[in-house]
């Protein structure tokens, strides 16, 4: 009668030990892969909502009456996607453009945003990591819209 080795006793349960210390990690970055999509996600939100006030801005009738209209178009374009500014800015300025057919008017505006980190991965809130998001867009004024 042949004897089979029989297996060693010392290594039941390595395999349970071994996925207690490897799940951790593979759940961590799962989470920042997913973490860093949605600051991505919101980083084009906030260049969306730069594009969008900077055309509305560019569509005004008068220097004067472009600011308010174009704070109002970013912040709803953000509202929109979802994406709550614990502190943002929006600044418009002209400026004129050196183009070969002459200087033409544009409007420039500058979107600020700083995003808790907490509420674009769906976390507890109040936590105290911000991402600064910056959002830029030139728009050139239309000479027909009307003064």
């Amino acid at each position: 009668m042949r004897s089979w080795p029989r297996p060693r006793r010392r290594d039941r349960g390595g395999m349970a030990i071994e996925a207690a210390i490897i799940a951790p990690a593979v759940v961590a970055l799962v989470l920042l892969a997913v973490a860093a999509g949605r600051v991505q996600t919101a980083a084009g939100t906030v260049e969306a909502a730069a594009r969008a006030a900077a055309r509305t801005a560019s569509l005004q009738r008068s220097v004067d009456g472009m600011t308010e209209p174009a704070e109002r178009t970013a912040r709803d374009t953000l509202s929109q996607q979802g994406v709550v500014c614990r502190d943002s800015h929006v600044r418009v300025s002209t400026a004129p453009l050196d183009l070969p057919g002459g200087a033409v008017t544009a409007v420039k505006v500058v979107v600020e945003c700083d995003v808790e980190l907490a509420g674009l991965i769906g976390g507890p809130s109040g936590l105290p990591v911000t991402k600064h998001l910056v959002g830029e867009f030139t728009s050139v004024v239309d000479r027909y819209r009307g003064t």
